[in-house]
Protein backbone atom coordinates (compact mmCIF):
# COMPACT_ATOMS: atom_id res chain seq x y z
CA UNK A 1 0.00 0.00 0.00
CA UNK A 2 1.39 3.36 -1.02
CA UNK A 3 0.97 5.99 1.64
CA UNK A 4 -0.12 9.11 -0.24
CA UNK A 5 -1.04 7.25 -3.44
CA UNK A 6 0.75 7.14 -6.79
CA UNK A 7 3.25 9.88 -7.60
CA UNK A 8 4.15 11.05 -11.07
CA UNK A 9 7.94 11.44 -11.07
CA UNK A 10 10.53 11.91 -13.75
CA UNK A 11 12.92 8.95 -13.83
CA UNK A 12 16.49 10.12 -14.26
CA UNK A 13 19.33 7.65 -14.69
CA UNK A 14 22.81 9.04 -14.15
CA UNK A 15 26.32 7.63 -14.17
CA UNK A 16 27.49 6.07 -10.93
CA UNK A 17 28.50 8.66 -8.33
CA UNK A 18 31.01 7.60 -5.64
CA UNK A 19 29.33 10.14 -3.33
CA UNK A 20 26.42 7.70 -3.01
CA UNK A 21 28.56 5.59 -0.68
CA UNK A 22 29.13 8.62 1.55
CA UNK A 23 25.40 9.36 1.55
CA UNK A 24 24.70 5.76 2.54
CA UNK A 25 27.18 6.03 5.43
CA UNK A 26 25.53 9.25 6.65
CA UNK A 27 22.08 7.66 6.57
CA UNK A 28 23.40 4.45 8.11
CA UNK A 29 24.65 6.45 11.08
CA UNK A 30 21.28 8.23 11.36
CA UNK A 31 19.35 4.93 11.24
CA UNK A 32 21.67 3.22 13.73
CA UNK A 33 21.29 6.15 16.12
CA UNK A 34 17.49 5.98 15.82
CA UNK A 35 17.09 2.21 16.15
CA UNK A 36 20.15 1.02 18.03
CA UNK A 37 20.22 -2.77 18.40
CA UNK A 38 16.72 -3.04 16.90
CA UNK A 39 18.46 -2.67 13.52
CA UNK A 40 19.71 -6.22 13.14
CA UNK A 41 21.57 -5.21 9.98
CA UNK A 42 21.82 -2.17 7.73
CA UNK A 43 22.94 -2.59 4.11
CA UNK A 44 23.44 -0.38 1.08
CA UNK A 45 21.37 -2.01 -1.66
CA UNK A 46 20.09 -1.12 -5.08
CA UNK A 47 21.94 0.31 -8.02
CA UNK A 48 23.71 3.04 -6.05
CA UNK A 49 25.47 0.23 -4.15
CA UNK A 50 27.02 -1.20 -7.32
CA UNK A 51 30.18 0.62 -8.48
CA UNK A 52 29.98 1.54 -12.15
CA UNK A 53 26.21 0.99 -12.46
CA UNK A 54 24.08 3.87 -13.69
CA UNK A 55 21.21 4.61 -11.33
CA UNK A 56 18.50 6.93 -10.20
CA UNK A 57 20.18 9.29 -7.72
CA UNK A 58 18.22 7.69 -4.88
CA UNK A 59 20.18 5.73 -2.27
CA UNK A 60 18.43 2.52 -1.22
CA UNK A 61 19.10 1.08 2.21
CA UNK A 62 17.86 -2.17 3.68
CA UNK A 63 17.24 -2.29 7.43
CA UNK A 64 16.36 -5.61 8.99
CA UNK A 65 14.38 -5.62 12.24
CA UNK A 66 13.44 -8.67 14.28
CA UNK A 67 9.67 -8.15 13.94
CA UNK A 68 8.48 -6.09 11.01
CA UNK A 69 4.85 -6.26 12.14
CA UNK A 70 5.72 -4.65 15.49
CA UNK A 71 5.82 -1.21 13.89
CA UNK A 72 5.43 0.48 17.27
CA UNK A 73 8.80 -1.02 18.20
CA UNK A 74 10.75 0.70 15.38
CA UNK A 75 8.69 2.99 13.10
CA UNK A 76 8.17 5.93 15.50
CA UNK A 77 11.95 6.26 15.90
CA UNK A 78 12.53 6.37 12.15
CA UNK A 79 9.78 8.96 11.81
CA UNK A 80 11.33 10.99 14.63
CA UNK A 81 14.67 10.81 12.78
CA UNK A 82 12.99 12.61 9.87
CA UNK A 83 11.90 9.79 7.57
CA UNK A 84 8.39 9.60 6.12
CA UNK A 85 6.39 6.37 5.72
CA UNK A 86 5.71 5.64 2.02
CA UNK A 87 5.06 1.87 1.65
CA UNK A 88 3.36 -0.66 3.89
CA UNK A 89 3.06 -4.12 2.34
CA UNK A 90 3.42 -7.69 3.57
CA UNK A 91 7.06 -8.36 4.45
CA UNK A 92 8.27 -4.83 3.60
CA UNK A 93 7.95 -1.23 4.68
CA UNK A 94 9.63 1.78 3.13
CA UNK A 95 10.36 5.17 4.63
CA UNK A 96 12.13 7.94 2.78
CA UNK A 97 13.67 11.33 3.23
CA UNK A 98 11.52 14.40 2.55
CA UNK A 99 13.95 15.23 -0.31
CA UNK A 100 13.07 11.81 -1.86
CA UNK A 101 16.75 10.98 -2.29
CA UNK A 102 16.98 8.09 0.19
CA UNK A 103 14.64 5.09 0.45
CA UNK A 104 14.94 2.97 3.58
CA UNK A 105 13.43 -0.48 3.12
CA UNK A 106 12.57 -2.34 6.31
CA UNK A 107 12.16 -6.11 6.42
CA UNK A 108 13.06 -9.06 8.62
CA UNK A 109 16.44 -10.83 8.69
CA UNK A 110 16.58 -13.76 6.31
CA UNK A 111 13.33 -12.74 4.60
CA UNK A 112 12.88 -13.17 0.87
CA UNK A 113 12.92 -9.38 0.53
CA UNK A 114 16.29 -9.05 2.26
CA UNK A 115 17.87 -12.06 0.59
CA UNK A 116 16.82 -11.18 -2.97
CA UNK A 117 18.11 -7.62 -2.74
CA UNK A 118 21.46 -8.64 -1.28
CA UNK A 119 21.92 -11.46 -3.81
CA UNK A 120 21.04 -9.15 -6.72
CA UNK A 121 23.44 -6.44 -5.50
CA UNK A 122 26.28 -8.88 -4.94
CA UNK A 123 25.75 -10.56 -8.33
CA UNK A 124 25.88 -7.24 -10.18
CA UNK A 125 29.02 -6.24 -8.28
CA UNK A 126 30.83 -9.35 -9.52
CA UNK A 127 29.32 -9.82 -13.01
CA UNK A 128 30.07 -6.82 -15.25
CA UNK A 129 28.12 -8.14 -18.27
CA UNK A 130 24.89 -8.38 -16.26
CA UNK A 131 25.66 -5.04 -14.64
CA UNK A 132 26.00 -3.42 -18.09
CA UNK A 133 22.84 -5.08 -19.42
CA UNK A 134 20.84 -4.02 -16.39
CA UNK A 135 22.11 -0.45 -16.74
CA UNK A 136 21.17 -0.42 -20.44
CA UNK A 137 17.62 -1.55 -19.66
CA UNK A 138 17.27 1.09 -16.96
CA UNK A 139 18.45 3.86 -19.30
CA UNK A 140 16.03 2.66 -21.98
CA UNK A 141 13.08 2.63 -19.58
CA UNK A 142 13.95 6.01 -18.08
CA UNK A 143 13.21 7.68 -21.39
CA UNK A 144 9.51 6.86 -21.04
CA UNK A 145 6.82 8.74 -19.18
CA UNK A 146 5.68 6.95 -16.02
CA UNK A 147 2.53 7.69 -14.04
CA UNK A 148 4.28 6.32 -10.95
CA UNK A 149 7.86 5.31 -10.09
CA UNK A 150 6.58 1.86 -9.14
CA UNK A 151 5.50 1.29 -12.75
CA UNK A 152 9.10 1.93 -13.81
CA UNK A 153 10.29 -0.56 -11.19
CA UNK A 154 7.78 -3.14 -12.44
CA UNK A 155 8.99 -2.65 -16.02
CA UNK A 156 12.45 -3.87 -14.96
CA UNK A 157 11.04 -7.21 -13.77
CA UNK A 158 12.03 -9.26 -16.82
CA UNK A 159 15.73 -8.35 -16.68
CA UNK A 160 15.79 -8.76 -12.90
CA UNK A 161 14.20 -12.23 -13.12
CA UNK A 162 16.69 -13.21 -15.84
CA UNK A 163 19.68 -12.03 -13.79
CA UNK A 164 18.35 -13.57 -10.57
CA UNK A 165 18.00 -16.88 -12.40
CA UNK A 166 21.71 -16.80 -13.19
CA UNK A 167 22.53 -15.73 -9.64
CA UNK A 168 20.51 -18.61 -8.17
CA UNK A 169 22.20 -21.09 -10.49
CA UNK A 170 25.62 -19.53 -10.06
Amino acid sequence: MLIGGPERRWIEIVDHDPAWTDRYETERTRIAAALGARAVRIDHIGSTAVPGLAAKPIVDIDVSVADLEDEEGWLPDLLAAGYLLRVREPGHRMVRTPALDVHVHVCEPGSDWETEHLVFRDWLRSHPDDCRRYGDVKRSLAGREWSDMNNYADAKSDIIIEIMGRAAAG
